[in-house]
């Protein structure tokens, strides 16, 4: 005959293992849910990765990467083309760049509107941080589109960028302008190829540059300009 705590026990063992049973099928339930949303977030994720590389494409949408990524020293042969500066007055690299000043050159144009404008502000603001020094330095922005940066366009360019008379800017013919290009080695084939590069050169025409590759801030200009100068 069982008694009456036999039963009591083999009562409870039975809900005991009823519970887990319940237990193990809602973990399994909440594993399979989990499952299911899984591939939406990856494909979520995906879809942000594609931006991402797409953006990566599109190199004007957006400067990607900011800071130096390449320092060098380099010499360089100034070719003696003949430019033309927002005044519309005829000028010849060479003298421009003749030595007597220290100099800091890019290259840009006047419609890009990502990379060219950060440059051009960083320009701006080492003009900022130099003060009064700034008229012992020679600055140097040179069009890479100058079939449509007119004299008229840089002087608003300038204008935008409050460019000092220390801060020239230089277009002309396209065979001139890819010349320079050449010979300073940032000539990319088609304007929207165009990267991020300073030239710095202490005193003295027969100096070497010093190449910053890459988004420099002014603070980077400033102390290569130093440095240069301490030389």
């Amino acid at each position: 005959m069982v008694t009456i705590s036999k039963v009591s026990s083999i009562a409870g063992q039975a809900a005991y293992k009823l519970s887990l049973i319940v237990m193990s099928a809602g973990i399994v339930l909440t594993a399979g849910v989990a499952a299911a949303a899984e591939p939406g977030q990856h494909d979520m994720h995906d879809m942000h990765s594609m931006h991402d590389m797409h953006s990566m494409h599109d190199h004007h949408a957006m400067p990607a990467q900011h800071g130096i990524t390449a320092r060098s020293v380099e010499s360089y042969s100034i070719p003696g083309v003949k430019l033309v500066d927002m005044n519309r007055a005829e000028v010849n690299l060479r003298d421009v760049l003749d030595g007597q000043l220290p100099v800091i050159l890019n290259f840009i144009y006047t419609s890009c509107t990502a990379i060219c404008p950060v440059t051009t502000a960083t320009f701006q603001q080492v003009q900022q941080e130099l003060g009064a020094g700034r008229d012992k330095v020679r600055m140097v922005t040179i069009s890479i589109d100058p079939e449509n940066d007119t004299p008229a366009k840089l002087k608003e360019y300038a204008g935008r960028y409050n460019a000092g008379p220390q801060w020239k800017m230089l277009t002309g013919t396209v065979e001139n302008s890819v010349a320079v290009q050449r010979a300073f080695g940032v000539y990319n084939g088609d304007k929207m190829n165009h990267k991020p590069v300073t030239f710095l050169r202490p005193k003295g025409a027969d100096k070497s540059w010093v190449r910053l590759e890459g988004f420099a801030s002014a603070a980077d200009i400033v102390a290569e300009l130093g440095k240069l100068n301490s030389k």
